[in-house]
């Protein structure tokens, strides 16, 4: 089986877990990382979790099983866009789920948002507390214990393989934060300078990852072994700055079909209840066409529907799955 083949296969988008992440070929000159020492890789989501469930759900399309794998060559971002539903944010799911790169890392984007609370937070306030409480003599305050990794700072420590980190709702951000994520993009890389300031004196430092786990920093700075897999999400509401859109590769899903949607309703409720639901189906699929409905609203009116089942249940599930752009026109 020749080199490129192989290339082409790592990720299958069939929602059976492997180990083809082995195979990736080597980066592009340009996108070689080389952090290290390497911290060791994520556990498992257990079986029968809802990210778990909602990974197995999905069955991607041969365009963008061919989309992530150049992602995965290139070791380069996705932005994803798409309708409410179109499976946007269960994509990063299905590929940390089949390639077995550990839970997804989420970072959900609203406006708020800064880059700083993504890579780390430090908190400074409880460190002062406890050093007011604490006597002479005392064994010295460890400001890693007070230094807590986010999302996409867990993502960058190296790791054996990529992590994969879903940034959501992109399209919510400031409008300055992507231009700021760029030299994250580029170098794979980023400094504590709490822990920089103490280099000298501390060279090791343990902190607690998004994850829950420690992890030992040396000297402040967080580089990446294995570029993460950075999955944007966005639902079109805003342009991005021309910079960030060259750094990632675009990927448009259209709005699931009826054997997508069944498998989405058999993973998440069970076989029985996809075959009690086909009316809510066929409604959704009927609605989907004249607004933005989504998948969540979906179960929530299969649920409903076949855990009442009553003429009233059916009325009230129907309006749930109302497109969300009419819901302030009825």
């Amino acid at each position: 089986m020749s080199e490129e083949h192989h290339v082409e296969g790592v990720y299958q988008g069939r929602g059976v877990p492997h180990r083809g992440i082995a195979r990736l070929s080597p980066p592009p000159p340009w996108r070689t990382f080389d952090g290290g020492p390497l911290v060791p890789a994520p556990h498992t989501p257990r079986d029968g979790s809802e990210e778990v469930q909602r990974a197995r759900s999905y069955e991607a399309e041969p365009a963008v099983v061919e989309m992530v794998n150049a992602a995965l060559l290139l070791r380069r971002p996705l932005l994803v866009t798409g309708r409410p539903g179109s499976g946007k944010s269960s994509l990063a799911h299905s590929i940390a789920h089949e390639l077995q790169l550990g839970p997804v890392l989420r970072w959900p984007i609203v406006r708020a948002s800064t880059l700083k609370n993504a890579l780390y937070e430090y908190d400074a306030l409880a460190r002062m507390q406890e050093a007011n409480l604490r006597r002479v003599g005392d064994t010295p305050l460890d400001v890693g214990s007070y230094i807590r990794l986010g999302p996409l700072g867990t993502a960058l420590l190296p790791t054996p393989h990529p992590r994969v980190v879903l940034i959501d709702d992109f399209d919510q951000s400031d409008f300055d934060l992507p231009n700021e994520l760029l030299p994250i993009l580029e170098e794979g890389e980023f400094e504590i300078p709490e822990l920089v300031r103490i280099s000298a004196s501390e060279p090791w430092v343990q902190v607690m990852t998004a994850d829950g786990e420690r992890v030992s920093v040396q000297g402040g700075r967080v580089r990446c072994h294995a570029f993460p897999v950075i999955v944007f999400t966005s639902s079109g509401e805003r342009e991005f700055p021309p910079r960030f859109l060259r750094r990632c590769l675009h990927l448009g899903l259209r709005p699931p079909n009826r054997q997508q949607i069944e498998s989405i309703v058999a993973a998440h409720l069970g076989s029985e209840t996809l075959a009690r639901s086909q009316p809510a189906i066929e409604e959704f699929l009927n609605r989907q066409a004249q607004g933005d409905v989504s998948t969540d609203q979906l179960l929530n009116a299969v649920f409903l529907a076949t855990s009442w089942g009553s003429s009233d249940s059916a009325r009230l599930a129907a309006r749930l799955m109302t497109p969300r752009e009419a819901e302030f026109h009825e």
